[in-house]
């Protein structure tokens, strides 16, 4: 064989054992960079690589053995032949690296280990210990590594230039920035170098001149940042730059978090992947910039919740950065998702986490949240496309009257679709977690719950029992998130963005999913109470009882009875502030008044049911959670309090009085300090809702609270003549200030109560609708029997949401004796936030007490022009009176004043006040397109109310009225127009013109 082949061979195969050992090192070199990944996967990396560098890699694998700990590949390999490099630095033993054959090859017959490779073992052990000093400084060092790295911080340094250069220099110009402010006059020069106008001679230094900076060449910079160690390490000790070096490299920890939350194309799933790299990371938080950490937060919390400032600047303060994985690992996203938790999520969120920071530890255990997942906004657009349902937007630009037409319609079009896979996949996760446990689908839009625009009961929440087979019970949640996701463009949700501006806002729709607290009592299930409580008490039914003093409802069972308005039970009312003062003192007020029925869970049926409190009681007995709390036994015309022991289910006469709770437990107390805290923390009044279970308070919802911001009580006139007066009111009467009335639209309750069937008591309601939208905004008032609003038996109040009479100025309710209908106190539904919030003041009317006045003449003699105006009505004119106060009175108006003080209120005719104020325009109506009167009425106002300049003219009340030719239609009509004005009479021609 020729020598010189076998010399080249040599060389060759030599070469390429040298290139494979600088691969092996370049790469470990790589991963070394990496300080964010768990160790383990660290080390995995490295023994993948490792074999690599060897001349048998087939045939070879590593073990790390790292403080008595082994890593390997395949815990079951073992090997025949070793070899092993300690890893050791500064004083500090981490254990060893070793490198294994199985066998070696049959035609091999040299060392199983050359030389070259146990240098390169030494040479890799070395940067792997170096690496581990680092990462056992940036986690939490112990008291031996601390110690021996603040002796020698340049190891750390030394590490970092070979391993992570971008981290090195920006260390570099943090010390450049300690030493400036420490007045270390060596590195003002090299301030000079990095200046905006080193390049600059012969010029006065200036920050603003206008000439570029010239760039710097990079080994400068690798030069002046080892400049700036060598000044760094005269000036401080080794445990101040350690300590620093150390804190600089936990803030870096925030880098890949930061860069992840500031990209705007980011999707979720990239947010999530760097939250969960944050948390499997060791931080040492006190090491942490509060500035740095601060900007994270914010940062995810306008990624993940909200961009309203108000509850930023709240958040911030009161939550971690461990807090969003928590949520993360509870989300439900669409592929490449870019949505937010919505409104509801939001307020939750946040109080939880509010309490959890303000409240002793005591108190939290007391206190709690239940499990729950969610689901991003994006889904619901994501369904939406997946189901060719986009068209479905534009309902919000439709006629209210076409809105709810065909909202039925497509409530329908939705529950009849299909979920993409992906989300449907995630829900059946999502289910197996529960297991069996029952569910509510709630909404969670990105507006709900805001500042200003709470949404109180405008989207859907729905209950599932959540039994049966695994495809039913993802079939029901489908079901039911289709349905939340439908009532988006529901009339009054659309009604209620138009008015607040909000109508070309891209609404989307989150959803959260919570279990049901409550407990299993047979074949049901329920918690012992649950309900609504409120910061402000709008409507108080004593003068000893403040604003502040708060209001809570309670009903048994779930609490749907305490938001939604039913017409045939009551919540029990109290005031956190005030426990002792009841709304009803009497044994027969509090019998009436009392909760008759209870929302719950038929575990059995599958089914959502209300059922009579009686009923229960005798068929669970003391398996009802917290009875001895809830209920009083009425005996001998009087309510009594007894152990449990001393009932009898069968036949005592059980009244759900709450008296226990209230009287006999800090339950008051706890609400009050929970309405307290986050009043005073979130800076504005709180509504919150919560279920009761055993003795914890379950906080299932927090959210601004709508308030009118009408506190003033006015002064009741005493000499209006009883002709002229039109009612008196003697209870639960709130303050307010009520513009000049216009019109009313009477509901006699006598009449009501005689319609025979349920579709004529609904076109009631319809007529109702119909007239919120004709009458002049805010100048009309609502009279009728009952309860308006009512979900249950609309027999009893008439049959209306929210689009049907946010446009009134005061919504009165007539209880007659004779008639039953006993206005329920509303206070803190969902009906009666839509009052406080759209400054619709409220009247419950006791036409029979002997105090009060009720002019019914007035009401009866009047004309009624409810078949001029709707003639498709007319056929209810006996029951619906619409009476148009100045053509009745003579252009007088209808006056009300209320005062909560003296706990009254009167409504009487008197003249506007502003007479020598109103000026008239005649305004000619022509052509072919000429409607009715009061077509072009409406249509007046309307201009007149978007073009005025208000401020500038002191408009306080527009209104049309006059005589025309043909009331009902014509091709052309003179019209006289009358504008309430306070000002000279240059602004009237102004005005006029």
């Amino acid at each position: 064989m020729n020598p010189e082949n076998n010399n080249s061979k040599n060389l060759i195969s030599s070469l390429a054992e040298r290139q494979k050992e600088l691969n092996c090192i370049h790469q470990i070199e790589y991963i070394l960079t990496n300080f964010d990944s768990p160790l383990a996967e660290i080390f995995s990396r490295i023994l993948k690589i490792l074999p690599d560098g060897w001349q048998f890699p087939e045939k070879c694998f590593a073990e790390i053995i790292y403080r008595e700990e082994s890593f390997k590949l395949n815990p079951a390999d073992k090997g025949v032949y070793d070899q092993k490099s300690p890893l050791f630095k500064n004083n500090i033993n981490f254990g060893e690296i070793k490198i294994y054959y199985r066998r070696l090859p049959d035609d091999y017959s040299g060392e199983p280990f050359l030389k070259e490779e146990y240098s390169l073992l030494n040479t890799i052990a070395g940067f792997i210990a170096a690496y581990l000093v680092v990462r056992s400084y940036k986690d939490k060092p112990d008291g031996k590594a601390a110690a021996a790295l603040h002796s020698d911080w340049k190891v750390i340094v030394n590490m970092l230039q070979k391993t992570d250069l971008r981290l090195s220099l920006k260390i570099a110009r943090k010390l450049l920035n300690l030493l400036y402010r420490r007045g270390i006059q060596e590195v003002k020069e090299i301030y000079t170098f990095f200046g905006d106008n080193a390049n600059i001679t012969g010029l006065e230094q200036s920050t603003e001149i206008n000439v570029p900076m010239r760039k710097r060449d990079f080994r400068e910079t690798l030069t002046t940042s080892d400049l700036i160690f060598s000044i760094a390490e005269k000036h401080l000790s080794a445990d101040e730059m350690m300590d620093n070096i150390h804190k600089w490299m936990q803030e870096d920890k925030l880098r890949y978090l930061i860069t992840t939350l500031e990209n705007k194309d980011a999707s979720l799933s990239d947010i999530q992947d760097a939250i969960f790299r944050y948390h499997d990371q060791e931080m040492d938080m006190k090491s942490l910039s509060p500035y740095s950490y601060m900007n994270v937060k914010v940062l995810m919390i306008q990624k993940l919740f909200t961009n309203q400032l108000e509850f930023i600047n709240v958040a911030k303060n009161y939550i971690e950065l461990d807090d969003f994985h928590e949520v993360l690992q509870h989300t439900l996203y669409p592929n490449n998702s870019h949505g937010k938790l919505g409104g509801k999520s939001t307020g939750i969120f946040f109080a939880s986490n509010i309490l959890r920071s303000e409240m002793d530890e005591e108190f939290q255990q007391q206190i709690k949240t239940p499990r729950t997942w969610y689901i991003t906004s994006d889904a619901m657009l994501e369904f939406l496309h997946y189901n060719n349902l986009e068209e479905v937007v534009e309902q919000k630009y439709k006629d209210i009257e076409q809105v709810r037409t065909e909202y039925g319609n497509i409530i329908q079009m939705y529950k009849n679709s299909h979920f993409p896979r992906d989300i449907s996949k995630g829900l059946s996760q999502i289910l197996e977690a529960i297991g069996d446990i029952p569910i509510i689908v709630r909404s969670s839009s990105l507006l709900e719950d805001s500042y200003g625009a709470s949404f109180s009961g405008k989207y859907k929440s729905l209950f599932l029992a959540n039994q049966g087979s695994k495809q039913e019970k993802l079939d029901a949640i489908e079901d039911a998130i289709a349905e939340v996701y439908a009532s988006i463009v529901g009339p009054d949700p659309i009604e209620y963005r138009k008015e607040r501006g909000l109508l070309d806002f891209k609404e989307e729709m989150a959803i959260l999913i919570q279990e049901v607290v409550g407990v299993k009592t047979g074949k049901y299930f329920f918690p012992a109470c649950a309900g609504v409580a409120f910061s402000n008490n709008e409507f108080r039914w004593s003068s000893r009882i403040k604003r502040e003093d708060g209001l809570v409802r309670l009903v048994p069972g779930l609490g749907t009875r305490a938001v939604d308005r039913l017409s045939d039970d009551y919540p029990v009312l109290a005031s956190p502030g005030k426990p002792g003062i009841r709304v009803n003192t009497t044994t027969e007020e509090i019998l009436k008044y009392s909760p008759k029925n209870i929302d719950l869970i038929n575990l059995e049926n599958n089914t959502f049911e209300s059922m009579p409190l009686e009923i229960l009681l005798k068929e669970c007995k003391d398996d009802f959670p917290l009875y001895n709390m809830l209920f009083s036994v009425y005996e001998n015309r009087s309510l009594y309090e007894r152990a449990g022991f001393n009932i009898d289910f069968a036949n005592d006469d059980l009244i759900a009085t709450f008296n226990g709770l209230i009287h006999n437990t800090p339950f008051l107390k706890r609400i009050k300090v929970i309405l307290d805290v986050l009043q005073t923390k979130m800076g504005t009044p709180v509504d919150i809702e919560f279920a009761v279970k055993d003795d914890d308070i379950y906080l299932l919802q927090c959210r601004p609270q709508s308030f009118s911001g009408l506190d003033e009580p006015l002064p009741i006139p005493q000499d209006i003549p009883e002709n002229d007066t039109l009612f008196t009111a003697h209870k639960f009467i709130s303050n307010g200030r009520i513009p000049e009335i216009t019109h009313l639209v009477y509901v006699d309750p006598d009449k009501y109560s005689e319609l025979g069937s349920i579709e004529e008591l609904r076109s009631v309601g319809r007529c109702v609708g119909r007239l919120n939208w004709l009458l002049p905004k805010k100048k009309f008032i609502l009279l009728g029997p009952g309860r308006w609003g009512s979900k249950g038996d609309i027999k009893l109040g008439v049959n209306v949401t929210y689009s049907d009479i946010n446009k009134t100025a005061v919504l009165i309710e007539i209880a007659r004796e004779k008639g039953n209908y006993v206005p329920d106190l509303s206070f803190g539904t969902h009906f009666f936030q839509d009052l406080v919030e759209t400054q619709i003041r409220y009247i419950p009317l006791y036409p029979d007490d002997k105090e009060n006045l009720f002019n019914i003449h007035f009401f009866n003699s009047s004309h009624n022009i409810l078949a001029e105006i709707l003639p498709e009505y007319a056929h209810l004119a006996d029951c619906v009176k619409v009476i148009d106060i100045p053509a009745e009175t003579d252009g007088k108006v209808l006056k009300i004043f209320m005062n909560a003080d003296l706990d009254e209120a009167i409504g009487f005719i008197g003249t506007s006040g502003k007479e020598k104020n109103i000026y008239s325009a005649p305004v000619e109506i022509t052509g072919s397109k000429a409607e009715n009167y009061w077509y072009w009425r409406m249509q007046i106002c309307d201009f007149l109310a978007a073009n005025i300049d208000a401020k500038k003219f002191g408009v306080e009340n527009l209104y049309v009225f006059g005589s025309v030719k043909n009331a009902n239609a014509g091709p052309a009509s003179d019209i006289d127009l009358l504008i309430h004005f306070r000002g000279n009479e240059s602004q009237k021609n102004e005005l006029i013109a």
